[in-house]
């Protein structure tokens, strides 16, 4: 129904962003990584529609590669739009492309919702059939704007660890990221992807 919603951000929380459009009506987004986005930034959000018997849900994207990623994963046996936010937010799309066309099911099994079986579906799905995005990803750059540094490093750090969360990460790895990451300066996007990277890399 919808290719993208264009207007100013007026929500940023750890698992869903809010859209304001110029009709006055605020759409609840869920992207990858909602502190891509910050408030007061105009926007514009690729839009994925899901309905469900009981829910109507809107996924938002910063570039239209990584929409197409998603609706990819989504044809995947096992995988949902949360396990499909989860991979995007912790991979770029040349590492997922190259994970799933040289097997390796243990880069695949890192991410929350993933299991081996699920990570091999992926394989035997998607390989050979993702190299455009390849491609794609290095020309399209992000829509979504940067966070700013601000004095409360450790509310960042908060936020960080709650993002996680809502991706589906584990108290066990929200924990050790805690750990890791605790007293790191930065704005909650960069804490975020440190988080992810420590998490893929384990």
């Amino acid at each position: 129904m919808f290719e993208y919603l264009k207007g100013m951000i007026t929500g940023v929380y750890p698992g869903y962003i809010v859209l304001e459009n110029q009709g006055g009506v605020g759409y609840k987004i869920y992207p990858a990584n909602p502190y891509h986005f910050k408030v007061d930034q105009e926007a514009q959000v690729y839009i994925e529609q899901i309905v469900r018997e009981t829910e109507l849900s809107l996924y938002g994207f910063a570039t239209l590669t990584e929409k197409g990623l998603f609706n990819k994963l989504l044809n995947v046996s096992g995988i949902g739009p949360k396990s499909a936010l989860a991979i995007l937010a912790g991979a770029d799309p040349a590492a997922l492309v190259a994970a799933i066309d040289q097997d390796e099911v243990t880069y695949l099994t890192q991410f929350p919702g993933v299991g081996k079986k699920t990570a091999q579906q992926i394989i035997l799905d998607l390989k050979g059939k993702m190299s455009d995005f390849e491609n794609l990803a290095r020309q399209e750059p992000a829509i979504g704007g940067q966070m700013t540094l601000t004095a409360n490093d450790n509310q960042n750090l908060t936020d960080a660890l709650e993002a996680l969360t809502a991706l589906g990460y584990s108290a066990k790895d929200v924990a050790k990221v805690k750990k890791a990451l605790a007293g790191e300066p930065g704005p909650t996007e960069d804490l975020i992807s440190k988080a992810l990277a420590l998490l893929v890399s384990a």
